[in-house]
């Protein structure tokens, strides 16, 4: 069996993090990432958006601001990105505080998902470079944390030190890990909601600022924007019995690509289930499987002229007139979002969506879709035992799965931050 002085599972941000910070600090370290993908995945693969701001990704309870501004520098003058400029924030400001609605000044840089390949591809090799062994297609099964032991698909692994940073995609796998082992964790918080897609002149804000943060009453955002050439994608979620359900997300090629004039993004509402005590991910499995159900296996679209005078889309009704753009997920089913929407949950984002027509007039028009379900997984909330995301002797949990991140930097910050605590207790 081999050992070694530390060994990742996730290929993410959080992973990268961790790898090149054990680099840099230990350079003799023996150090192994795993990833179950034939390729290295993660946050950096999607659209690859980059947000340098607090709190933007920062989950609460488990930073403080000081602290995530500093790891923050250091992420930073790693990646060195290139922050891209806003304008005529003002405008959209005073709108936004009439009516109670925050516009979140974030600083940011964009890569595009061909863009954030090429980075990918430059990291690895990196990593390579420097005795790192990546092993991609291997999937972590399960831990015998006492022994220091990881059982792959392949072989048995001894650590000194496990980092588990899964991703959302993980989140299922990150769960089952923590029961084997003890580790105690809370799952009761989900975001729930839509993807909408328009025409980049009904939604102009995004010529000034790239992704645009709004935040709404009743816990309800936007989030993820993506515009230039940018199109709307489902991603295909596989439970252990079997069955499957699909969430939309979004993408958008860098700005080398040719334009299609179209900008979407999620306006997600926060749910959080208290009494009794209930799991988010069933929760969100739950409502996945609903909207498969009602839209033969795939997700719904549904223009909003059609939820407007509260009937379902047809696919003969996206082209022509008023509907003047074609959707960009052809393979989601036109129907009705709100025979499988929660009330509740479609209520206030309805009501946020109304709000930003009002800042940004034209978002509403009858064209616009709306896909359903835009679900985020990344609730784990494992009690750990100290400041560095250590759960058990040796064992780190991190990323987004493990609820110490929402999106690229504060992900990559949560593996510095445990190598930090790694090398502090040797």
């Amino acid at each position: 069996m081999e050992t070694y002085d530390l060994v990742i599972v996730g290929s993410g941000p959080a992973g990268l993090g961790a790898a090149f910070e054990m680099l840099d600090r230990d350079p003799g370290a023996r150090v192994l990432v795993l990833d179950k993908n034939e390729y290295s995945s993660g946050g950096l693969r999607n659209d690859c958006k980059m947000n340098f701001t607090w709190p933007t990704g920062f989950p609460e309870g488990i930073w403080e601001r000081t602290q995530a501004e500093a790891y923050l520098a250091r992420v930073e003058a790693f990646l060195k990105p290139s922050i891209m400029e806003k304008r005529n924030l003002d405008i959209y400001s005073r709108r936004a505080q009439k009516i109670g609605v925050d516009l979140v000044e974030i600083r940011q840089a964009h890569l595009g998902t061909d863009g954030g390949l090429e980075l990918i591809k430059g990291l690895t090799a990196r990593l390579r470079s420097r005795g790192v062994e990546l092993s991609l297609g291997e999937r972590a099964v399960s831990l015998d944390a006492q022994a220091r032991v990881l059982a792959t698909d392949a072989r048995e692994l001894g650590y000194r030190d496990l980092i588990l940073a899964p991703g959302r995609g993980g989140f299922a796998f990150l769960q089952e890990i923590m029961t084997a082992a003890g580790v105690s964790f809370t799952d009761n918080v989900v975001d729930v909601g839509l993807r909408i897609e328009t025409r980049e002149e009904r939604y102009p804000i995004v010529r000034d600022y790239y992704d645009p943060k709004f935040l709404f009453p009743k816990k309800t955002r936007t989030f993820c924007t993506n515009s230039r050439a940018a199109h709307v994608v489902q991603e295909k979620y596989d439970d252990r019995d079997g069955s499957s359900w699909y969430s939309v997300n979004g993408h958008a090629w860098s700005a080398s690509r040719p334009s299609n004039g179209l900008v979407n993004f999620a306006m997600l509402k926060t749910v959080t289930l208290t009494e009794p005590l209930a799991s988010g991910q069933a929760y969100a499995r739950m409502l996945g499987i609903q909207a498969a159900l009602l839209g033969g296996g795939r997700p719904i679209m549904q223009r909003v002229g059609d939820f407007r005078l509260g009937k379902r889309s047809f696919r003969q009704s996206f082209s022509g007139d008023l509907y003047d753009f074609e959707p960009t997920l052809p393979s989601a089913t036109p129907g009705d979002i709100g025979l499988c929407a929660p009330a509740k949950v479609m209520r206030a984002l309805w009501n946020a969506m109304k709000l930003l027509d009002t800042i940004v007039p034209g978002l509403l028009h009858p064209s616009t879709i709306m896909y359903y379900p835009e679900i985020k997984l990344y609730a784990n909330r494992p009690l750990f035992a100290d400041a560095s995301f250590r759960a058990l002797s040796g064992l780190y949990l991190i990323g987004d799965g493990a609820g110490t991140s929402r999106g690229i930097t504060a992900a990559w910050a949560s593996g510095l931050r445990a190598v930090d605590g790694i090398l502090a207790a040797r």
